[in-house]
């Protein structure tokens, strides 16, 4: 990856964004791309929205299996999740908030964060939009996984305080 230069990336930004082929302004579901399993460290399915002209955050459509959930981690992006479809709950830190279908989910920068679907029929759908591209340019990206654990083992395992 190349180092950030504000010079580089202020001269990108445009009053317009001209359509083309490199530059869509629609992406259909049917082009998102999946993330290959290598790089999701829990059951959901995550596809991106890859080509979209976006600098400075990216967008994912999550899918959690029945009674499914995703690994407790952590990252320097903010994160809010848009319940599409589904009922659940998150573990945010030391505090658990339910969603339905309609919620917004806010995961802030730095938090452990676990999300799980409480239907043991029907999956959950999440759109997903985050900052992550932004902190990747300005070379501070950072993630965490401690991959399907309580809140009290991700902090052991990192060594952070209870």
């Amino acid at each position: 990856m190349s180092a950030f230069a504000m010079d580089d990336f202020l001269a990108g930004l445009h009053s317009t964004v001209p359509p083309g082929p490199g530059r869509p302004l629609v992406v259909h579901d049917g082009d998102l791309v999946p993330l290959p399993a290598g790089e999701v460290h829990n059951p959901t399915t995550l596809r991106v929205a890859g080509d979209l002209p976006t600098l400075t955050f990216e967008l994912f459509k999550q899918v959690f299996p029945p009674g499914g959930s995703s690994d407790m981690q952590r990252h320097h992006h903010e994160t809010i999740h848009y319940v599409v479809a589904g009922d659940g709950h998150s573990e945010i830190e030391d505090e658990v908030v339910t969603w339905t279908t309609g919620s917004f989910v806010y995961t802030p920068p730095w938090t452990w964060h676990r999300h799980h679907n409480d239907s043991a029929d029907a999956p959950v759908e999440f759109l997903t939009i985050e900052n992550s591209r932004l902190l990747a340019l300005l070379g501070v990206p950072r993630r965490q996984s401690a991959g399907e654990v309580g809140m009290d083992t991700a902090r052991a395992r990192f060594g952070d305080p209870s």
